[in-house]
Formats: C-alpha cells, sequence, structure tokens
C-alpha cells in the first residue's frame, strides 16, 4: 500500500500566476513553449524563431507576425497550521497525525512540480521556530513538515494565525488552512478576511468522538485542553442530541464565515486521503 504522506495532491490556482519561474501552471504571461495564446505583430515581440508564415502572408499589409505562448508559472503553496491544544485531542482520530500527513503531502506534491512550499505554525503566538519560508527544495519542505507533525500542541488559542495570514501579503498564493476552527468567531472572520487575496482552502480536522460518536447515555469526562478544567457530564439522548446539533451549527456557521473569501470546507477525518483533497480542489 503506497504511503498517503508521499500521495500527489492535484491542485490548480483559482488564478492564472504571474512571474518569471517556470513551472506547470498556466501564466498570464506569454512566454515559454506553453500553449499557443495568440498572433501579434513582430514589432511587439521581434523573436525571429516565432514567425507564423501563414498568418504574414495572408497579411494584406504585408505585416510579420509570430506566434506567442502562455507561459508555465510556479506557485507558492502555503499551510497554516494551528498548533493550539484543542488540535491535540485524540479520540477515534489523532489530528496531529493527520496534520502531519496532509503536510508532508503537500510538502512533496508542491516541489515535485516546481512550486515553493511554505510553513507556518500558530497557537497564541505566530511560531517563528516552525515557520519555513517557500522553498522549492524537498528536503526542507518534508523536515518542516515533519517539525510540525512532532511539535507539541499546548497553547491556548490560536491568536497567532492572524499574524501569520497577515504575513502571507504581496502576490496571491494558494493558502491551505488546517485547524479544528474552535475560534471565537470574530477571529475567524479577522483571517479569513486577512487571506481574501489568496486562494484559501480551509482544512476542518474534524473527529466524530466529538459528536457522532458519542454516546447515548452515561457518564463522559470532559476535559478542556486550553485551560478550561475537567467534568463529568451525564450524557443522556435529549442532550446528545443538543450537543450534535450544536456541533452542525458550528461547522455551518464556519462555512458561512468561509464563503465569501475562500474554497469550500474540507472536512478532514478518520485518515488522510489524497484523492478525496484533490477531488475537492478540482471542484471547488
Amino acid at each position: 500500500m503506497s504511503d498517503p504522506r508521499t500521495a500527489d495532491i492535484v491542485y490548480l490556482p483559482r488564478w492564472r500566476p504571474r512571474g518569471s519561474r517556470a513551472g506547470l501552471h498556466r501564466g498570464r504571461d506569454a512566454g515559454g513553449s506553453g500553449p499557443f495564446r495568440d498572433q501579434v505583430p513582430f514589432l511587439q515581440l521581434p523573436d525571429a524563431r516565432r514567425i507564423d508564415l501563414r498568418a504574414t502572408l495572408r497579411d494584406p499589409f504585408e505585416g510579420v507576425h509570430v506566434r506567442r505562448f502562455e507561459a508555465r508559472t510556479a506557485v507558492e503553496t502555503w499551510v497554516l497550521v494551528d498548533l493550539s491544544a484543542s488540535m491535540g485531542f485524540r479520540g477515534t482520530a489523532d489530528r496531529t497525525r493527520l496534520t502531519g500527513d496532509l503536510c508532508r503531502a503537500l510538502a512533496v506534491s508542491a516541489t515535485r512540480i516546481s512550486d515553493g512550499f511554505g510553513l507556518i505554525g500558530c497557537d497564541e503566538t505566530l511560531r517563528d521556530d516552525l515557520t519555513l519560508p517557500a522553498t522549492r527544495h524537498r528536503g526542507a519542505a518534508v523536515a518542516a513538515a515533519e517539525r510540525v507533525a512532532g511539535a507539541p500542541r499546548a497553547g491556548r488559542g490560536c491568536a497567532g494565525m492572524l499574524e501569520a495570514a497577515r504575513r502571507l501579503a504581496g502576490r496571491p498564493k494558494l493558502v491551505f488552512l488546517a485547524s479544528d476552527f474552535r475560534w471565537p468567531e470574530a477571529l475567524i472572520a479577522q483571517v479569513f478576511a486577512a487571506l481574501a487575496p489568496h486562494d484559501t482552502v480551509p482544512i476542518l480536522l474534524a473527529d466524530p468522538a466529538e459528536a457522532e460518536a458519542l454516546p447515548a447515555f452515561g457518564l463522559v469526562e470532559l476535559d478542556d485542553l486550553e485551560g478550561g478544567g475537567r467534568r463529568v457530564v451525564l450524557l443522556r439522548p435529549s442532550l446528545r442530541r443538543a450537543w450534535i446539533a450544536r456541533e452542525r451549527d458550528r461547522i455551518a456557521a464556519l462555512e458561512r464565515a468561509a464563503a465569501p473569501f475562500a474554497r469550500r470546507v474540507f472536512q478532514l477525518a478518520g485518515r488522510f486521503d489524497a484523492q478525496a483533497l484533490t477531488r475537492h480542489l478540482m471542484t471547488t
């Protein structure tokens, strides 16, 4: 069985990138050896190698025409990773492992097609020790993904995510935002607004143990991983239904907050599936 951490994630940015760095994405500029774009006068593109004899002979004004081709351009792919304590929850799924699998797969997939891969870890602050500037070096990209996968989840909150989003100013980038999104609604709105210039993909790290997998009846010990304490709750069918409904409302609110600024939310639970993420990226 193939390793899911090295499986290809196929993605296309929503915009045509500019720039001179060669890659596989259809760029906005002309040049290179990509698909045919159009024909222009020789004076606009004085390149004798690209003269179009047929178009030149058809011109009644005897102008010389050359072919232009689309440039193939690289983009920067970034992952912003939530390292707050709630991301350390281990129920039926291991969020730490899922996040690591996602980061490794994106690191391999991006560098394989000459895209830059960058990574920023955040909890209540931006974690400079777990930040990698965009690189096309696969070894450095995978090493950074490994460091984030093994980093402790101990922060109280994820306020550093806003600083991370602001750090990505400049040319549009493809940004994967990996979190359980158990943030204040105001922070969620601010982060998505700050990422609006980019092609943002929210990745919701979910766990059935937080909702559908709860028992219908019995004592349940609840532990707030970010410092809220521990308590025992008698779970009964009505409380379980209310709990599940509240969780669904939370996810619906996240989708509404993301809709004006980002792609649809992708839920990652159980195991990492590169093909499922690829299908999501190709249809949103």
